[in-house]
């Protein structure tokens, strides 16, 4: 058992803390914005929780933050009150956050400095995932240190990889979403163009599904899709952040992105629509709007 704090209750951060607590048998204290959040999550699965980062941070060997962007995860890190200001010398970092690899390569330097070490451990698998304790989970950082590491990001996950120093578990996600974003435009297109075509959609999915054009998309969203809901996953602003990330790393590094960009845009219009909230399969209501 280890002492472990926990920064940001959101939809993935909440269940993730609870399956350290439960799953992983640690001593889990929790901070989070909302404090009767915390609270709610200490009531419920019997950790404690702190009122400030840097109070949930003092004494636990794995501090891990799961937040919104860079600047929140500056904030609940480097800023006043932040995490490493508490942490002890040996303690490990581990941010869940879907950040940027710059950002991540500033917060390993800022550990080191602080006698700490750092893990960019960015996630993939939604909500369910999170819930369900079955993560995957591409992680940056020093190889020893993501030895250490390992066995308590366990706890929620199924995959745990390392991909290279510090940073490269964030570039991980960017390829992630950007494989991501092109196969739900395309399954957005394939059912729009089904339904024009006067097709029975369900048929044609249990054919195709089965053969090259099967995914996880295709496998857990078409249905919902083809129903014209949309509340069923990772929001389109979330994935809008995401995508901006990608695209901003694209443009530093040379890489030539274009149906990422043209896939970006298209969210820009769901989020016209009033679908900020939706989930990113929403692709279709945009084309069933033409």
């Amino acid at each position: 058992m280890a002492k472990v704090a926990f920064i940001g209750l959101g939809v993935m951060g909440y269940p993730m803390a609870g399956h350290l607590k439960v799953k992983g048998g640690h001593h889990v204290t929790v901070y989070n914005r909302t404090a009767a959040k915390a609270k709610a999550w200490a009531s419920q699965y019997g950790g404690d929780s702190a009122v400030t980062p840097l109070e949930a941070a003092r004494e636990a060997d794995f501090v891990f933050t799961c937040v919104g962007n860079d600047d929140d995860l500056r904030s609940v890190t480097v800023g006043a009150g932040g995490v490493l200001a508490g942490m002890k010398s040996g303690a490990i970092l581990i941010d869940n956050t879907t950040a940027s690899a710059e950002v991540a390569r500033e917060l390993y330097e800022a550990a080191k400095a602080k006698g700490c070490d750092f893990i960019d451990a960015p996630v993939s698998g939604g909500q369910a995932g999170a819930d369900n304790g079955a993560l995957t989970v591409m992680c940056g950082g020093d190889a020893a240190v993501f030895d250490r590491a390992k066995p308590v990001i366990d706890a929620y996950a199924r995959m745990v990889g390392l991909m290279g120093p510090a940073g490269a578990g964030q570039l991980t996600k960017m390829v992630n979403q950007i494989c991501i974003a092109g196969l739900v435009q395309g399954l957005a297109e394939g059912i729009h163009f089904g339904k024009k075509a006067g097709l029975d959609i369900e048929k044609v999915i249990e054919v195709i599904s089965k053969g090259a054009a099967g995914s996880w998309q295709m496998e857990n969203r078409y249905k919902t899709m083809n129903a014209g809901k949309f509340d069923f996953g990772f929001a389109v602003d979330w994935m809008r952040k995401d995508l901006g990330i990608v695209l901003s790393e694209a443009r530093s590094n040379g890489a030539t992105l274009p149906v990422a960009a043209l896939v970006d845009q298209f969210y820009g219009e769901v989020q016209k629509l009033g679908g900020n909230r939706w989930d990113t399969s929403s692709l279709l209501a945009r084309l069933e709007q033409k």
